[in-house]
């Protein structure tokens, strides 16, 4: 028997309720899963900024800690002041903090802890805090560096564990480097930061033992500054003839005829306002350390340096940290001729250092570009990378970085 309409509508609507039922159950499922997927992606993103905002912290931390010793270091105030120490400083912009502490003193070294913390959220960093002078470099120039034929660049007074010698600049402009046949370098080269060493770096037939790569910062070349005490003297006016000079002094100019010498023979600092010539066999002599153990130059020049052939400035004790000659932003060319032998470290930023053929020099160059002439010999005493507070262009850097 046929149900009628009203009863086929019953039996329909009896059927659809529980299918309806399902459909919310399954509806509020899902929607209770993308509720519990939602919440935990928001903890997650939570935590992770927490996480990322309390590293930042840390990061500024290490940041302002080394500022602050540099400033400290810079003002010659080390010695005096106690190493610094923040406690809750808040990062711009951000809920995160920081804290941080620098204990030890020079003898001993320095170290730094620092710490960033976002909500339940800390990041820790551990590191040491070294002094870095500006011979890190065998040579180091801000324009070209060029070494002609049979050059050769090695080094000695290095320690198998020491990072490999470096020369290199920090341009990127195509041929800044060039390599001249039967040249040899024992160690690496490098470009300027986003430079291409295939474009940079002109190899016509040197023997490179290291690697060519990229170097992956800036290093700053900071100018140099005489002294207070130094630049406050009066001047001594020119020098022209034979003498010994044992104490510091500040000068207009050097400029000795042939054959005349002057001696260095003690601790000396000399701030010479202009040029040094030495004509033939000429010599700005520092003592050896058999007449004195105590004597050594370190020279802040203004002006140019030229020495004629067999003219020199002559490290007596072929120790190249008893010599060190800062050219200042005034100074713009250096040049060594034909035949001497240099023992000294030379930190000119803004000049054009030449050594002629045949010139040995046992040191360190940083300079806005080098040449090394036909045969010519370079020396990189690698103990000129130990670094003291006292030292020009010298800053903190951090080392051994540890995180948890």
């Amino acid at each position: 028997m046929k149900a009628t309409g009203k009863e086929a509508r019953r039996v329909y609507t009896g059927l659809a309720l529980p299918s309806v039922i399902s459909v919310v159950m399954v509806l509020l499922a899902i929607g209770t899963g993308l509720l519990g997927l939602s919440l935990h992606s928001r903890v997650y993103s939570v935590r992770t900024n927490e996480q990322l905002s309390a590293r930042c912290a840390a990061d500024a931390g290490v940041a302002e800690a080394l500022a602050t010793m540099n400033a400290t270091l810079e003002a010659g105030l080390l010695s005096s002041t106690d190493p610094p120490a923040v406690s809750g400083q808040l990062l711009a912009n951000c809920d995160a903090t920081f804290s941080y502490e620098v204990a030890g003193d020079a003898i001993n070294g320095y170290s730094l802890e620092s710490t960033g913390q976002c909500g339940p959220r800390r990041h820790s960093l551990h590191c040491s805090l070294s002094l870095k002078g500006p011979f890190e470099y065998a040579l180091f120039t801000k324009q070209d560096l060029k070494l002609k034929a049979s050059s050769v660049v090695d080094w000695y007074n290095y320690d198998e564990c020491d990072e490999w010698l470096k020369i290199g600049s920090e341009s990127v402009d195509r041929d800044t480097i060039e390599l001249f046949s039967g040249s040899t370098i024992n160690g690496n080269v490098f470009v300027g930061v986003g430079g291409d060493p295939v474009t940079v770096v002109k190899n016509l037939g040197a023997d490179i033992t290291g690697q060519i790569y990229v170097s992956s910062e800036m290093d700053p070349l900071p100018e140099i500054k005489v002294p207070g005490w130094l630049d406050s003297l009066p001047s001594g006016g020119q020098i022209k003839t034979s003498t010994t000079i044992s104490n510091s002094g500040k000068y207009e100019d050097i400029d000795l005829n042939n054959s005349e010498v002057i001696i260095v023979d003690g601790p000396v600092f000399l701030y010479v306002t202009g040029d040094i010539q030495l004509d033939n066999s000429a010599e700005l002599q520092v003592a050896d350390s058999a007449t004195n153990p105590d004597a050594y130059l370190v020279l802040y020049l203004g002006g140019k340096y030229e020495a004629k052939n067999s003219g020199s400035i002559n490290n007596k004790a072929k120790k190249p940290s008893k010599l060190k000659i800062y050219g200042l932003d005034s100074c713009n060319t250096m040049r060594f001729k034909n035949g001497c032998e240099f023992y000294g470290a030379i930190y000119a930023p803004e000049a054009d250092v030449i050594f002629d053929n045949s010139a040995d020099a046992y040191g360190a160059v940083i300079a806005k570009s080098f040449e090394q002439k036909n045969s010519a010999g370079f020396h990189y005493d690698a103990s000129l990378r130990e670094a003291s507070e006292d030292d020009e262009a010298v800053r903190f850097v951090t080392s051994r970085w540890q995180e948890d």
